[in-house]
């Protein structure tokens, strides 16, 4: 009997433990599901109102709430438009839609100071505002800063890193194709101006510095994005290598096909050895982490033909 009644004891607790462990479980699962534990964080909703900052977003894995177009295009630039689908539309950055941005209602506001000017209230009074000054340091100051804002610290120094690495890889593409000492000049053609790129952003960071090339004659005394100069000028610079962006416009390619008739371009160092480079203005004309990045691909596919 007794013996009986002990089995009987064993075989309730056995029964009491598998029941109380069920109910823990279940326990445990409503209390995940009710949010008791930890919740994963949030990236914030940010609204951009500079493109370059948006691509210095997207370059961290960050896509903006909403964000400025570029002002010629009055649309997203189109290296990027593919990865903005779910971003809304700000207007351009001298201008941005006030009316838009107060929708999104955004967490965060990043501004360029060029075009935020001084007064910020009308921001503020919707979001907290992130003003970058985009002429204060480099594009990788601005990823940094970001990555920083965004708790993506480490991603931007991977992205910095592996940039420095393509970049490293680059370089003796160009230097097989124009020389070891081979002077470079970036120029642009519009419908009523040629334009030689200085040593400030977009275009003589990425050529002088990032991939370390050699400023033709006189353009390391431009100190500036660009100056206006003359078909007659172009010998003066003496270039071993031209890199060429000519505005989508209509008047624009006339423009350029009449300067390539011209005697002038005919006689040019660069063009005699076939080191004229055509180049789309985007991502080239992007400074920012991810336009750089890509600007960088479409080098490395020129030169390693």
């Amino acid at each position: 009997m007794k013996k009986k009644l002990m089995i009987l004891t064993s075989i309730i607790s056995t029964l009491f433990i598998l029941v109380l462990s069920a109910c823990n479980q279940t326990d445990s699962k409503q209390s995940a599901a009710s949010g008791d534990q930890k919740p994963a964080s949030k990236d914030p909703k940010i609204a951009s109102l500079s493109i370059h900052l948006t691509n210095d977003l997207l370059a961290l894995g960050i896509t903006p709430v909403g964000s400025v177009m570029g002002g010629d295009l009055k649309a997203f630039l189109p290296h990027v438009a593919d990865r903005l689908k779910d971003t809304k539309k700000l207007g351009v950055a001298a201008d941005p839609d006030m009316e838009s941005l107060l929708a999104l209602k955004p967490d965060v506001i990043y501004a360029d100071e060029q075009y935020a000017g001084k007064d910020l209230t009308k921001f503020k009074n919707i979001a907290q505002t992130q003003v970058f000054n985009l002429d204060d340091g480099t594009w990788r100051d601005h990823l940094k800063k970001i990555g920083k804002l965004v708790n993506r610290e480490q991603q931007a120094e991977t992205f910095i890193n592996d940039y420095q690495a393509q970049a490293e890889r680059v370089k003796p593409l160009i230097h097989n194709k124009i020389g070891n000492n081979g002077k470079v000049m970036a120029i642009r053609v519009t419908a009523k101006e040629l334009r030689v790129f200085g040593m400030k952003r977009p275009m003589g960071p990425i050529l002088f510095n990032d991939l370390g090339l050699k400023p033709a004659n006189g353009v390391e005394k431009i100190n500036k994005a660009y100056e206006v100069i003359s078909q007659e000028t172009l010998p003066d610079f003496d270039a071993d290598a031209i890199f060429v962006i000519v505005n989508k416009e209509d008047k624009a390619q006339k423009v350029f096909e009449q300067l390539k008739s011209n005697p002038i371009w005919q006689g040019l160092k660069a063009v005699k050895e076939n080191h004229v480079y055509i180049i789309e203005d985007q991502p080239w004309l992007d400074y920012s982490a991810l336009g750089n990045k890509m600007a960088l691909d479409a080098a490395e596919k020129i030169f390693a033909k």
